[in-house]
């Protein structure tokens, strides 16, 4: 990728993903477009040698610009978070909108969109390729609907259209570890349903592989184990014993998020607390396995969490994150 001439624009940068993905193209010797909404956040990507822009996905005109000579884009800016579809959607689908708009009147060539597991809502058995959709909250039936938008104006336009939809992404900077960090993180459920993970690293490379590669089309990527939460918990408790999980049954994390989703309507600050991020928790979704080279054509860094998960704590020794959702500056 150092010998292209063209552009790589990364959105959400500043994000968890995102600058993973912005540190792995500066680590392979691309200089790429990194878009900043919050300036004060810039901060974070001062160690890399990359071309910040300001702009909004919100705001179109902040876009042209931020396109001028990008041949790829990797998309993963957006709001995340597990609040009902109506908040969700002005971000999500109509800022990727604008951003597809964008790429194409600029004659960009390729564009990578980061989807989610939770599009697929519960699933029985380890989810395929061949797996319908079928989402069951807002922020699962926004990034599907986003998605199959995007796929519909890229096949107009004749851009090569990629989406990866990514399972429970962790890393030393996930909210997930921010918690655990701090010796206590409060569960729902009984944590025994099967859920498909990646470490951030292995998300970023694929993210990458899907922009050089050129590959259209839509897939499901994982490690190579999918396993439960409690499993998660066992094999960080191994490396980081301080660990407390407190779990609260299901029926009564609906009912108290449930009240707290009707409180945060009248404040200007997301709920983690959420119906939505219960149901997500709680969900049972596993990944076949193998997924991962076979999408992406090489070996998971780290094939299960038995190796990423003391990874992730490494990254924890040295280095302080503040996680875009929890800076209100």
């Amino acid at each position: 990728m150092a010998g292209n001439t063209g552009k790589i624009l990364v959105t959400g940068a500043t994000g968890f993903i995102g600058y993973e993905v912005a540190k792995q193209l500066y680590q392979k010797g691309c200089r790429p477009r990194l878009m900043v909404r919050r300036p004060l956040r810039g901060f974070l990507l001062k160690s890399l040698d990359a071309e910040l822009m300001q702009g909004d996905l919100g705001q179109p005109k902040s876009l042209k610009r931020m396109l001028e000579s990008v041949d790829m884009v990797i998309h993963l800016g957006a709001r995340a978070t597990f609040e009902p579809y109506k908040a969700l959607r002005p971000s999500i689908v109509e800022g990727s909108i604008n951003l597809m708009r964008a790429a194409i009147e600029a004659g960009a060539k390729t564009f990578v969109y980061g989807g989610s597991l939770l599009v697929y809502g519960e699933q029985a058995k380890p989810i395929s390729q061949q797996t319908a959709a079928a989402p069951t909250i807002g922020y699962s039936r926004a990034k599907l609907e986003a998605e199959s938008i995007l796929l519909k104006m890229a096949a107009d336009a004749g851009i090569r259209f990629t989406s990866i939809r990514l399972p429970h992404t962790y890393g030393g900077n996930s909210l997930l570890f921010n918690q655990m960090q701090r010796g206590t993180i409060v569960f729902p459920g009984k944590g025994n349903n099967l859920f498909a993970h990646l470490h951030v690293v292995d998300a970023a490379r694929a993210l990458i592989k899907a922009a050089e590669n050129g590959t259209s089309g839509i897939s499901v990527i994982a490690d190579n184990a999918s396993c439960t939460w409690n499993d998660l918990f066992v094999v960080t408790r191994h490396y980081y014993p301080r660990l407390r999980v407190i779990r609260v049954p299901k029926w009564g994390a609906l009912a108290g998020t449930g009240t707290l989703d009707v409180l945060y309507r009248f404040t200007p600050y997301w709920n983690r607390f959420s119906v939505g991020a219960v149901k997500s928790w709680t969900s049972n979704l596993p990944v076949e396995p193998n997924t991962f080279k076979d999408i992406v054509g090489i070996e998971p860094m780290y094939p299960t969490i038995e190796q990423g998960i003391p990874a992730a704590l490494d990254d924890c020794i040295s280095y302080y994150w503040c996680h875009s959702l929890e800076d209100n500056h």
